[in-house]
C-alpha cells in the first residue's frame, strides 16, 4: 500500500511537471507573438499634446542622456516635465542648463517626501498636477529613447484602441549579476499571464501588467482611477496602476517596446537585488503565507526539475526521458522570453540560476520587511 501510494504521488508529480512545462512553452510562444504582432509601427507624428513625466532623484549620471533623447523626437506636440526629487547631487544644475535652452523641458523642484507616500508615486503625483497633455508618458530618468518613442506611443494607443500601454523596453546587461537578476521581472509575463486575454476580457485585472520604465496612459483614464493617490504607498506601483485601470473596465496592452526605448536598469548585482527585491513582497500584498506557498511551488515545479534530471540519469530512472522533455520545454520557454525582449537567446540556458536567485530575492524581500529593516533606495528608507 505504501509503495503504491508513493508511486501514485511520483506519477502525479511528473504529470503536473509536464503540464506546467507545456503551458510555459506554449505561453512563451503566444506572448512572443502577441507582443510583436500587435505592436504598430510609429506613424503618428502629430496629434494631441503628450506630457512626458520624468521623476529624477540623484540622477546626475543618467538625466542628460535621457532628456537629450527625449528632445530629439519625431512627434511634434509634446512637453517634457522633470521633477528634481530633492536630489543631493548635481541633478538640478544639469536640469537648469538643459531647460534654459529648450522651452519644452519644464523643471520643478520636488516637495519634501510626505510620510504616507513612497518616493516615486509622490514624484509622479507632483508631475501629473503640472502636466497639460491628453496623454501621459511615465518614464524613468535612466531610460534612453529613440526618436520614435512618443510617435510609437500615440500610434499604438489610438491604433489599438487602448487606454494604457506598457511592456518590455530594451534591457542593457553589463554584468553577469544583472543577467541573473533583472530577468526576474520577465517571470510574470513569460510564464503565467496570457497577454492575449487583455484583448478580449474586461475588468479581469489579474491578466494586466506594466513596467514602470515606460507607461503610456490617457489622462482621463489616469484621473478616473484616482491618479497616484491610488498607489501612493506601493513599490510595485506600475503593476497596481495597470490593474486598477483594467479593473475599471479600460483596455490595457503589454507590448514589445525594445526598438524604441532602452535602459540599463541597475548597475551591478547588488543594486539589481535591491531594486528588484524591494518589490517582491509588496507584489504579494505583504502576505507571508501567500509568498511562502508560491516560493515552495516555484522551487518544486520550476527549479527542482533541473537537479532532478541529473538524479534520474544517475539512477537510470524510467522517468529520464520525461525529465529531458520537461527541461527542454523550460529552456525553450526562457529562450523565447529573452527573444521577446530582443536579448540574447543564449541567456535562456541560465534559467535554473535565475530561478534560485529569484527565490533568494523573495526571501530577502520578506526578511527585510518583517524585521522592520526595510530597504534603502535612492537614499531613502522604504518600509
Amino acid at each position: 500500500m505504501h509503495a503504491s501510494l508513493t508511486e501514485i504521488l511520483i506519477q502525479f508529480y511528473f504529470i503536473v511537471l509536464i503540464i506546467i512545462a507545456s503551458y510555459s512553452f506554449f505561453l512563451s510562444l503566444s506572448n512572443h507573438y502577441e507582443m510583436l504582432r500587435f505592436s504598430l509601427s510609429s506613424e503618428n507624428i502629430d496629434g494631441p499634446l503628450v506630457s512626458v513625466l520624468v521623476p529624477a532623484r540623484n540622477e546626475e549620471k543618467n538625466i542628460e542622456r535621457c532628456l537629450k533623447s527625449l528632445q530629439d523626437q519625431h512627434y511634434k506636440n509634446y512637453e517634457i516635465l522633470v521633477l528634481n526629487d530633492n536630489s543631493e547631487d548635481n541633478t538640478m544644475n544639469i536640469l537648469n542648463r538643459i531647460s534654459a535652452k529648450d522651452t519644452r523641458v519644464k523643471v520643478f523642484n520636488g516637495e519634501p517626501l510626505q510620510p504616507d507616500w513612497y518616493g516615486k508615486p509622490f514624484a509622479l503625483h507632483q508631475l501629473t498636477k503640472k502636466a497639460k497633455g491628453e496623454i501621459l508618458i511615465l518614464t524613468d530618468a535612466d531610460t534612453v529613447h529613440k526618436p520614435t518613442s512618443i510617435s510609437w506611443s500615440v500610434t499604438n494607443l489610438f491604433g489599438l484602441k487602448a487606454d494604457l500601454i506598457s511592456g518590455y523596453i530594451g534591457q542593457v546587461f553589463c554584468s553577469l549579476g544583472e543577467i541573473l537578476t533583472i530577468p526576474a521581472m520577465f517571470i510574470l509575463t513569460g510564464f503565467f499571464i496570457p497577454l492575449s486575454v487583455n484583448r478580449f476580457v474586461k475588468k479581469l485585472h489579474w491578466f494586466s501588467a506594466a513596467i514602470g520604465q515606460f507607461i503610456v496612459v490617457k489622462r482621463t483614464v489616469f484621473d478616473s482611477i484616482g491618479g497616484c493617490e491610488a498607489f501612493k504607498k506601493k513599490t510595485s506601483e506600475d503593476l497596481f496602476l495597470s490593474r486598477l485601470v483594467k479593473r475599471k473596465g479600460y483596455s490595457t496592452r503589454f507590448l514589445n517596446i525594445s526598438d524604441h526605448v532602452k535602459c540599463r536598469m541597475y548597475d551591478g548585482y547588488k543594486n539589481a537585488i535591491q531594486g528588484i527585491g524591494k518589490n517582491i513582497f509588496d507584489f504579494f500584498g505583504k502576505k507571508s503565507f501567500l509568498l511562502f506557498i508560491v516560493m515552495i511551488l516555484f522551487f518544486f515545479f520550476l527549479f527542482f526539475p533541473f537537479p532532478l534530471l541529473f538524479l534520474c540519469i544517475i539512477y537510470s530512472s524510467t522517468w529520464t526521458i520525461y525529465m529531458i522533455i520537461i527541461i527542454t520545454l523550460y529552456t525553450l520557454s526562457w529562450m523565447f522570453t529573452f527573444l521577446s525582449v530582443k536579448s540574447k537567446w543564449i541567456y535562456g540556458f541560465l534559467w535554473p540560476i535565475l530561478l534560485i536567485n529569484f527565490i533568494y530575492m523573495a526571501g530577502w524581500s520578506w526578511f527585510r520587511t518583517v524585521t522592520g529593516k526595510g530597504f534603502i533606495w535612492k537614499d531613502r528608507k522604504i518600509d
